[in-house]
């Protein structure tokens, strides 16, 4: 695996008299990036178990899970399905091309049904279309999800462990593994605080975390001028490409705490890029914006 850990040297960390540290977890693999190759990882283990030929799962048009699902069940001979959030357009985005080129086959459902994933009716709707399958929640996030990402942080130095989040499942598996003077400090995605709050009770019996909503922006995908020059100038100036949806916001959201005095003078501060940067290309060819790509 290609991960290693790199100082982010910036004057506002220098004059708080902090250090902040990105692991880049988002080089283990090109498709299978980030927390997405540990959220993976185990689920694939346990479809093997059951003897499983097909999987399906959820996600949005611009899904890095989706995208590193399909590659992954190529890799292991697996037929995949991905159930898609919206209505079909005629020419696929690079996300969806990606994965209908692994293979997937991809069916379409409104943004109305799409909430009902989780019913039991629904999803006896889809065995009924797709036959058996191992069926992989929204985002990989499960038990076996959060089992893998306890496996992002090892005896890491730090005091405060920074990372975006989703459904909740990899800063879950962060907390799990973190020790008890680390801070754990999520910047959510999404504006569903009850979800996520019940999903880290549920997946964590840690209490070692603060959710910092102020960086969510306009909600889940929508990106502002400010974002984009963030990410360009982060990346100009320290070759790190990061994408709009998560990582974005979440160094935005540690430069401006640090701006704020919000990390204790002498700390040393982990963000944990968790990849996605394929999502960029999409929003690229949406906009008409020049995100880095990998």
């Amino acid at each position: 695996m290609n991960i290693h850990t790199q100082q982010i040297n910036s004057d506002i960390f220098k004059s708080k008299k902090i250090n902040l540290f990105i692991k880049r977890i988002d080089l283990i693999h090109p498709f299978v990036s980030g927390n997405k190759y540990y959220k993976l990882k185990h689920n694939f283990t346990e479809l093997h178990k059951q003897k499983k030929d097909k999987i399906l799962t959820f996600g949005g048009a611009y899904s890095n899970h989706i995208c590193a699902t399909s590659y992954y069940a190529k890799k292991n001979n697996i037929k995949s399905i991905g159930i898609i959030r919206g209505d079909k357009h005629v020419k696929l985005n690079h996300t969806l091309t990606f994965a209908t080129k692994q293979g997937m086959e991809l069916h379409y459902v409104s943004r109305e049904d799409y909430r009902q994933k989780h019913k039991l009716y629904f999803i006896n709707q889809l065995k009924n279309k797709f036959g058996d399958f191992y069926l992989l929640p929204e985002g990989g996030s499960n038990i076996l999800a959060v089992k893998g990402s306890r496996e992002i942080i090892n005896n890491d130095n730090c005091n405060y462990i920074c990372c975006s989040v989703g459904t909740g499942a990899t800063i879950s598996g962060i907390m799990e593994s973190s020790k008890k003077h680390q801070k754990v400090v999520g910047f959510p995605a999404l504006k569903s605080y009850k979800d996520l709050q019940n999903n880290i009770k549920k997946w964590s019996r840690r209490s070692n975390i603060k959710l910092e909503y102020a960086y969510v922006g306009n909600g889940y995908a929508k990106i502002s001028n400010d974002l984009i020059k963030f990410i360009n100038n982060f990346y100009y100036n320290y070759d790190i490409p990061l994408d709009a949806i998560y990582n974005g916001k979440m160094m935005m959201g540690i430069f401006d705490l640090a701006s704020k005095n919000y990390f204790e003078k002498g700390s040393n501060i982990l963000a944990v890029h968790t990849g996605g940067v394929q999502a960029n290309k999409g929003f690229n060819d949406r906009f008409g914006i020049d995100l880095p790509l990998i």
